[in-house]
């Protein structure tokens, strides 16, 4: 997935949960039903959809159907693809003071 205009917003915005971290690390292993997600937590079946109804929305992970239950599965690329924008857009920022000191060095 690429990420577009606002999908970091939502990617970290997702990543700010420790239960939504922990829940992607263990989907990024294997796909894991919602079933046996939910089982891992100490909280209900729903809040847990919920947890990951946000990841979802990020594109940070999809959803199969296989017959009565949901497969959660990892999707690294666009984990990448956001940490990578995120920096390249911090690069540019030291690149471009790292320039400026250089060049107030010249000037002494």
């Amino acid at each position: 997935m690429v990420v577009g205009e606002g999908g970091e917003d939502r990617i970290f915005h997702a990543l700010a949960d420790a239960t939504r971290r922990d829940i992607l690390a263990r989907v990024f292993r294997a796909g894991m039903s919602v079933t046996a997600l939910a089982r891992l937590y100490p909280m209900s079946f729903a809040a847990v959809q919920k947890h990951v109804a946000v990841l979802e929305q990020a594109g940070l992970v999809t959803k199969e159907r296989r017959g009565r239950e949901q497969i959660v599965h990892g999707e690294p690329d666009t984990l990448r693809g956001a940490v990578g924008n995120l920096m390249d857009a911090y690069e540019q920022i030291w690149r471009h003071r790292a320039a400026r000191i250089a060049n107030i060095l010249e000037e002494e």
